[in-house]
């Protein structure tokens, strides 16, 4: 059990985050480079590739299906009566699976229609139709059905990191997500499952006071940075902080299990050593006298100290815990690592300015 976990779940603000705006200019993107194309598909074609798994239908973040047998009811009145249904967005990844992005809703009620069979219509002003399943309509209404025409537009999977990102910010209907969130739908596989399964350890909700949003994935968006961080050099990091966490995920995805069980471990060292040294204040500015009232985590002071400590024993960093704090402390007090860790955090200057500081702190201290 971990001591001291007498904190209630907050939704804090978060310091030293950084936010695109801070980042390098990368350019717009050219207006002829074809980042989205059109196809055409019927309601049984779309339905054979959920069947294949062809599609992700499950995307592992807040889009449950919610809308009530009315409503599909209401869609599928729609497509008997020959109505236009809005286009469907898709993101390709890189192994062709096709990610739902926008209409994940019309595409379940479909497949709970035809496929599954589950849905009965409540469509009392339609008695041809009302309390009807797939199977109890004429094989003229079915195949209506099966034969719509759906507008599917496909984020091409070689589009711009971040012009993936920005379309599927535009083009989502739904609740807003965050990047982490839109991350998770696109690179879904034993990365996003290692994120969700580290977020969940009570070694890490004590570590992070139990103050990051669950809802909105910021607790998994900081386990996807130590990793990043972890797995990555520090040169593959050129100002793109999006693109930095995507390629950790493509990189996560293939990795053996040996290699993912190794992270886990290397992940919960750093959190036991911080956790040990700073308790409540782990990954928050604080002084050495340890303030009453505990400030923001700080994005960037965890990107440094829990990949830092990671690479230590519990035994090494209690021997050298004195030494450990002081050189902590001082490199709290000194401007330049308190403007990397807090101003314009993604840019590449200020990222390597924090690991350089810290790492030559770790290496006075360990002597390595």
């Amino acid at each position: 059990m971990v001591e001291d976990l007498q904190v209630s779940p907050l939704e804090e603000e978060i310091e030293g985050i950084g936010t695109p705006d801070d980042e390098e200019e990368l350019g717009e993107y050219p207006l002829d480079t074809m980042l989205i194309r059109n196809e055409n598909r019927t309601i049984h074609d779309v339905l054979r590739r959920i069947d294949q798994e062809n599609f992700i239908m499950d995307p592992d973040f807040q889009r449950d299906f919610i809308w009530s047998e009315a409503q599909q009811s209401k869609l599928i009145e729609s497509v008997l009566m020959r109505i236009p249904l809005p286009v469907f967005y898709i993101a390709e990844n890189e192994d062709g699976r096709m990610v739902v992005v926008d209409g994940l809703q019309r595409l379940s009620t479909f497949k709970s229609f035809v496929s599954d069979r589950r849905l009965r219509l409540r469509l009392p002003e339609q008695h041809e139709l009302n309390r009807k399943r797939f199977g109890d309509l004429s094989a003229r209404l079915q195949n209506r059905i099966e034969d719509c025409n759906l507008t599917l537009y496909v984020i091409d999977s070689k589009a711009p990191e971040r012009a993936r990102l920005d379309i599927f910010e535009r083009v989502n209907s739904g609740v807003r997500l965050t990047r982490q969130q839109m991350r998770n739908c696109l690179y879904t596989g034993q990365g996003t499952r290692f994120l969700r399964d580290e977020a969940e350890q009570e070694l890490f909700v004590a570590a992070i006071g139990n103050s990051l949003n669950r809802a909105q994935m910021r607790d998994r968006e900081f386990i996807n940075r130590f990793c990043g961080f972890q797995l990555l050099s520090l040169d593959e990091y050129r100002g793109d902080m999006d693109l930095f966490l995507s390629q950790t995920l493509k990189k996560m995805n293939s990795l053996e299990p040996e290699e993912l069980n190794d992270l886990s471990r290397q992940l919960r060292q750093g959190l036991a050593n911080n956790f040990k040294l700073f308790g409540r204040y782990a990954f928050r500015k604080h002084t050495e006298g340890r303030d009453t009232r505990r400030s923001f985590i700080n994005a960037s002071l965890w990107d440094v100290m829990s990949t830092g400590l990671s690479k230590y024993s519990s035994d090494i960093v209690s021997q050298q815990e004195d030494a450990l704090l002081f050189g902590f402390y001082g490199l709290l007090e000194d401007p330049v690592f308190d403007d990397a860790i807090t101003l314009g955090t993604n840019q590449t200057m200020r990222v390597k300015q924090r690991f350089g500081m810290a790492n030559a702190l770790f290496k006075d201290v360990f002597g390595d």
